[in-house]
């Protein structure tokens, strides 16, 4: 099995997993995905396209040794593991994805899409944003600007990120949403103040904090700076669906899920192989981290299912 994390964490965001999955007799293996902890970090903005992140999970397949191999992935690396099993249904004979929901490729340009949510104007032929608030996914677009508000308090940053989208520390309904950032501001105006989430103790902090100390987020925000791209890319697949068998667990807190909710509805057409979906009440967007157990639980129960 291997297993692909998402924004902004590592191959550690699975410590939980590895030990119970080869306790259940599994061989599983996390991995920095490419811009991340010790892997590779291109230079190139394009060189975080999803067709080389799928590429990159089929070459650690084969690298150890196997043909084919089981694909779960969390947050972006749920989008990598999809598009793993929809370009490379030879290697990839199923499918898990954890906290973001499968949705194939169709509808406007991304970049689009998110300025429209965060009620960007177009003006003179420069986005500039009066009014509204700016997306995250927008605001991460050019090259050095969230860079700019990360990298001098790293582990700051992240301890807010974290809390943002944990269940036990998200703001309250009715608060500003963290996913927004106001005209002129930062993401972390509106990061919780307070207490870790109580799956993140200083040892875990500091482990990723490390990490993007010593490597920077260039390489992670690249992923974002490529939807537009990926869109192109991936022109072929508009509406294909993953047959594979498939298995996606969500939390019930989680923006991802709720957002993405009709994805959720069209599961039966985006992922006719659904084996068991799976959304877990008061849990946040971390969430093989803030339930290891009852993750861990839901992966054997599936792998046990599936094919041989």
């Amino acid at each position: 099995m291997l297993l692909v994390h998402g924004f902004p964490e590592s191959w550690y965001s699975w410590r939980h997993q590895l030990p119970g999955l080869a306790a259940a007799g599994y061989r599983a293996v996390a991995v920095d995905v490419r811009g991340y902890g010790r892997s590779a970090k291109p230079t190139a903005v394009d060189a975080y396209r999803m067709l080389d992140l799928v590429e990159d999970s089929v070459a650690v397949v084969h690298a150890l040794g196997e043909e084919s191999a089981v694909v779960v992935g969390h947050d972006w690396g749920a989008a990598i593991a999809a598009n793993s099993a929809l370009l490379r249904p030879d290697v990839f004979r199923a499918v898990g994805l954890l906290s973001v929901p499968y949705a194939p490729r169709g509808g406007p340009r991304p970049s689009d899409l998110f300025a429209r949510m965060g009620g960007a104007e177009e003006r003179g032929g420069e986005g500039e944003f009066g009014g509204g608030e700016e997306f995250y996914v927008s605001y991460f677009q050019e090259p050095g600007r969230a860079e700019a508000e990360i990298e001098p308090d790293v582990r700051g940053w992240l301890a807010g990120f974290y809390a943002a989208l944990s269940a036990d520390t998200m703001a309250p309904p009715g608060a500003p949403a963290p996913y927004f950032v106001s005209k002129g501001g930062t993401l972390r105006d509106r990061f919780p103040r307070g207490p870790l989430p109580g799956w993140l103790g200083e040892h875990e902090l500091d482990f990723y904090a490390g990490e993007f100390e010593r490597t920077g987020l260039t390489g992670a925000l690249n992923r974002y700076r490529n939807m537009d791209r990926d869109w192109e890319d991936l022109a072929a697949f508009d509406g294909a669906p993953v047959i594979q068998p498939s298995l996606f667990v969500g939390g019930s807190l989680d923006a991802s899920t709720t957002w993405l909710a009709d994805a959720i509805d069209a599961y039966p057409v985006a992922l006719p192989g659904l084996v068991s979906s799976h959304i877990l009440d008061g849990c946040g967007h971390w969430i093989q981290q803030e339930r290891p157990s009852e993750v861990n639980r839901i992966l054997t129960d599936w792998l046990a299912v599936l094919p041989a």
